[in-house]
């Protein structure tokens, strides 16, 4: 019997970068960076070798690589890498990539690589309907119909973009750190920003989910994602499920989908 393939999945956001190592369906290794739009291929085989090596792996001991990028550049940066560092074509996903998931929305080649990614994971995950809140530069809301079809789905600014957006544009506004407040009416700028910034994003996303469940069905299983889903979860009555690394999930099951041998 052949043993497990190490696989690399890879997910490029604008803000961060997130990657995993599977060793056939188990994940053995995580980790993020910050997205640099303007790395080269050899910059980002360093980065991600160097991480492997702290871990006791390197790119040496991988087999195959999938990405999905919302970084055009980065998308022929990790290209270059498969090809040149591990002697394979990486799988990118995109139009014409096998995901098992009928995309009923009016553009398909709009659909940003991750919110297709996620929207799979939490099917496989949860069955349908199901609903994806990926907490990133943006905050997407993504809905999976109980067939197991990509309806299509919400985007708003992520709550970085948000406390970007007000410190840049008002003067008296400060960054401020991303803790949940005390008390929704704060009594300095700070606690009113991080009101606002929190909750804000919490009654925000709540609302999108409400409405989201009474167009797809009450039953659907909200899951939450992302780098900041760790802050707004706990605070969420509508979010069921917290899972960080459902995007690599999404990666190794669509990797597992486009290479499977073929049935005689």
């Amino acid at each position: 019997m052949a043993s497990a393939a190490n696989l690399l999945a890879i997910d490029v956001g604008n803000t961060q970068t997130q990657a995993g190592v599977f060793h056939g369906t188990t994940l053995i290794h995580e980790w993020r960076l910050s997205t640099e739009r303007g790395a080269t291929a050899d910059e980002l085989a360093a980065a991600h070798d160097q991480i492997m090596r702290l871990r006791g792996g390197s790119l040496d001991e991988l087999d195959a690589m999938i990405v999905a990028s919302v970084v055009p550049t980065l998308t022929a940066g990790y290209r270059e890498l498969s090809d040149k560092y591990l002697e394979r074509t990486a799988l990118v996903v995109g139009p014409g990539t096998k995901t098992g998931m009928p995309l009923l929305i009016d553009n398909p080649r709009e659909l940003g690589a991750d919110r297709l990614v996620n929207a799979v994971a939490a099917f496989q995950r949860y069955g349908g309907p199901s609903i994806v809140v990926d907490f990133g530069t943006a905050t997407n809301v993504d809905v999976v119909s109980a067939a197991g079809e990509y309806m299509g789905g919400v985007i708003a600014p992520g709550v970085i973009t948000s406390l970007e957006a007000l410190a840049s544009r008002a003067a008296r506004l400060v960054t401020v750190d991303l803790v949940p407040p005390e008390r929704l009416i704060g009594r300095s700028t700070v606690e009113a920003m991080r009101s606002g910034l929190v909750l804000g994003t919490v009654a925000m996303v709540d609302g999108l989910v409400a409405r989201a469940r009474a167009e797809v069905g009450e039953e659907a299983a909200v899951v939450a994602t992302g780098g900041l889903a760790e802050l707004v979860f706990p605070l969420s009555d509508e979010i069921d499920h917290h899972e960080p690394l459902l995007t690599l999930e999404g990666l190794r099951l669509i990797h597992e989908m486009n290479t499977a041998p073929r049935a005689r």
